[in-house]
C-alpha cells in the first residue's frame, strides 16, 4: 500500500529535520543527461525529498544501458526521460517530476533551464559539457552547477572526489579516466560519481558548501 503524503513527509521529517526537509522539498533540480550518472542522481534526489526534478534527455533506452542506469528491460526503446520519471514515481510518489524529451543546446538551455536552482550536468559527449558548463555560468547566474569528469574503467574507486571550481560550480569524479582509454563505464565507478553529485547538491541546498 503507497502511504499518504502526510505519512510519507513525516518519514523524511524525521529522517531529515524540518529545516532541512524544508529546503529540499522546495528546491528544483535539473539533471541534464539521464544515462548512468543522471539516472543514478534522479533515484538518490527523490529519495532524499528534493521537490522538483526536471528530466532532460532525448534519447532512448537501449539494452547496453542497462547494466548501469536506472531503466529496466522491458523500457528498451522507449524515451529515456518519459520511463525514468514513472521509476522514480514509483519510488517517490510525491515528487513533482518533469519530463522533457529534447537535445540542449545553445539556443534553448535558458529556457530550459531557467527556473532551476542547482543543474546537474550529466552528459557523455565532451563538447555537451563544455556547453553547458560556459551556458550556464555565463547565463545563468542564480543558478549552481554540478558537474562530472572521469569515472571511466576499474580503477580505484578512491580518486573519485568532489572539488569546487568556483562558488556556483562544483566538478565531481577523478578528472583523469576518460571512456576511449578503458574497458569504459563500469557500473560501480559511474554511481560513485552520481552519488558524489547528488550528495553536493543536498550539500548546496543544506548550506553544507566545500572550501
Amino acid at each position: 500500500m503507497i502511504p499518504s503524503k502526510n505519512e510519507w513527509t513525516n518519514a523524511l521529517i524525521t529522517r531529515h529535520g524540518p529545516e532541512l526537509h524544508k529546503r529540499f522539498s522546495s528546491a528544483t533540480v535539473a539533471i541534464c543527461g539521464l544515462g548512468g550518472l543522471g539516472s543514478n542522481i534522479a533515484v538518490v534526489l527523490v529519495r532524499a525529498g528534493i521537490g522538483k526534478l526536471l528530466l532532460i534527455d532525448f534519447d532512448r533506452v537501449d539494452i547496453t544501458n542497462l547494466h548501469r542506469q536506472q531503466y529496466k528491460a522491458n523500457q528498451i526503446g522507449l524515451y529515456k526521460a518519459e520511463v525514468l520519471a514513472e521509476n522514480l514515481l514509483e519510488i517517490a510518489p510525491y515528487t513533482e517530476v518533469e519530463a522533457v524529451m529534447t537535445k540542449i543546446t545553445e539556443e534553448n538551455f535558458t529556457d530550459l533551464l531557467k527556473d532551476a536552482d542547482i543543474i546537474c550536468e550529466a552528459f557523455d559527449n565532451a563538447e555537451s559539457k563544455a556547453m553547458l558548463v560556459n551556458g550556464v555560468l555565463e547565463q545563468l547566474p542564480n543558478c549552481y552547477l554540478v558537474a562530472a569528469s572521469g569515472m571511466a574503467g576499474m580503477g580505484t574507486p578512491n580518486t573519485i572526489k568532489t572539488r569546487k571550481i568556483t562558488k556556483r560550480f562544483y566538478l565531481c569524479g577523478d578528472e583523469v579516466s576518460d571512456v576511449s582509454d578503458s574497458i569504459g563505464l563500469v557500473a560501480p565507478r559511474v554511481m560513485l560519481c552520481a552519488a558524489h553529485q547528488a550528495h553536493t547538491v543536498l550539500r548546496i541546498l543544506a548550506g553544507e558548501y566545500e572550501v
